[in-house]
């Protein structure tokens, strides 16, 4: 094996070492880009690997390049909501190609984009008008901007100033929009009067966030939306709500019990927008749907700042598909909604037969208790009862067994807890089992 050497003439070129990585499935200038960040290190470097060395690093630079390309993974970790992995699991998307994003085929003349997907929206929150956006931050920054643009106080209790995922805070979405943040309250008490209290001349509206991503117990009180929009409606103020996650289903028989809002509700008792994310609790792709009074949609839709947060075909096609199995009562049949659905006892027999299966791999096989989360900042008080598929490997550690795993083919993501490795079959769609069970087999083989 050639050795270690000080002489830069020893590093091989880049058409060697490109010849070395023919089988590397990524686009020909990002491997010559990373050859050459690997050339550049090795002329600062003391000493020059061997020719072999030099390759094998490359190979994994490359390697590590291609596990970050947007590939299709199996979620493991029973969050059935997962940030990290793109949150709602969706039905594959069936329209790629041209569509008549703003195109009237009755007419043949140019249409208003996403107006079939509106009407649909509009049908299933009870509301007269809705229109879609980016992101549900985006559809809050958009009411604030219109909302605020003469009178710029927003009232919001204390009690709703939540952080949301990434370190971004309600406080400081409000204030980039140029609104200016009337705070009102306690963290855990609110009042009608405080709200009463602070309306005056500068009130541009009335807002109120569901805690969606954490819950107060004990001594806690908040006045009810329908004595808000009472208020709201004396006072002429308008009333928003921002709902989060949102919902489309009632949530009371696999929530324990527990009912989320529906946009639907919201607007019932008389709030004149409410806002929700379609990516979370709807089970569609990224985006923000706001839904309620004709009159303030589309002056919202005719904001000049509306333009840079419209959505392009993928996400309106994937969103339409969403809301018409809801509209055709299919939307139990959505990934998301089977998932958070699953009963107990599939679980465990799916669980189960691949444990029995796995009987005989170089590794401690167990079954045991556990709970699942809805995930993406929704129903965080919702455990939802389920088993994991444990598995402690013989001879290797359970960092690296996950790591392999991380490379497989689909990756398959899991938890390490309690000295265990586990899989929640929850968030595992059936026809996933099979390549699961391969990278399982494949991974637990020492290398």
């Amino acid at each position: 094996m050639a050795r270690p050497s000080n002489n830069l003439r020893a590093i091989p070129g880049v058409d060697t070492l490109l010849e070395a990585v023919t089988d590397c499935p990524l686009p020909r200038p990002l491997v010559v880009a990373a050859i050459r960040a690997e050339l550049r290190s090795l002329r600062k470097a003391g000493s020059i690997p061997s020719p072999d060395k030099i390759t094998a690093t490359i190979r994994q630079r490359l390697d590590d390049l291609a596990l970050s390309r947007l590939q299709p993974v199996i979620n493991g970790t029973g969050v059935v909501v997962h940030t990290n992995l793109g949150r709602s699991p969706m039905n594959p998307l069936a329209t790629t190609g041209f569509v008549n994003l703003e195109m009237d085929l009755v007419t043949g003349r140019r249409g208003a984009r996403a107006a079939y997907l509106e009407r649909c929206l509009a049908e299933l929150c009870g509301a007269e008008a809705a229109m879609v956006v980016n992101n549900c931050a985006a559809a809050l920054v958009l009411n604030l901007r219109h909302f605020t643009a003469d009178k710029k106080e927003v009232i919001v209790s204390r009690g709703e100033l939540v952080q949301i995922g990434g370190g971004f805070r309600l406080p400081d979405i409000l204030e980039s929009s140029g609104a200016k943040l009337r705070e009102i309250g306690a963290t855990n008490h609110t009042s009608m009067d405080d709200y009463a209290g602070a309306i005056g001349p500068q009130t541009g509206l009335i807002l109120k966030v569901h805690r969606s991503n954490f819950f107060m117990k004990g001594f806690v009180a908040a006045p009810e939306r329908r004595e808000l929009a009472v208020l709201a409606r004396k006072k002429r103020v308008p009333f928003i709500e921002d709902l989060g996650s949102g919902v489309l289903l009632p949530t009371g028989d696999w929530a324990e019990g527990h009912h989320e809002p529906m946009p639907r509700e919201v607007l019932k008792d008389g709030a004149d927008i409410v806002c929700f994310s379609g990516d979370k609790l709807m089970g569609g792709p990224q985006s923000g749907i706001i839904a309620g009074r004709a009159r303030h949609v589309q002056a919202l839709k005719k904001h000049p700042f509306f333009r840079a947060l419209r959505c392009d075909k993928l996400v309106l096609s994937v969103l339409q598909s969403t809301a018409e199995h809801y509209l055709h009562d299919q939307g139990g049949e959505l990934p998301l909604q089977r998932m958070l659905t699953a009963d107990l006892a599939s679980i465990q027999r799916r669980t189960r037969k691949l444990a029995k299966a796995l009987k005989g791999v170089p590794a401690e096989i167990d079954v045991t208790p556990g709970h699942s989360q809805v995930g993406g900042g929704a129903l965080p008080e919702v455990p939802l009862p389920t088993v994991t598929l444990d598995i402690v490997p013989n001879d290797i550690r359970l960092v690296d067994f996950a790591a392999r795993l991380r490379r497989a083919a689909p990756p398959v993501i899991g938890a390490i807890s309690g000295r265990r490795f586990r899989l929640d079959l929850r968030t595992i769609l059936p026809d996933q089992e099979k390549p699961l069970m391969k990278a399982i087999r494949q991974s637990l083989i020492s290398k």
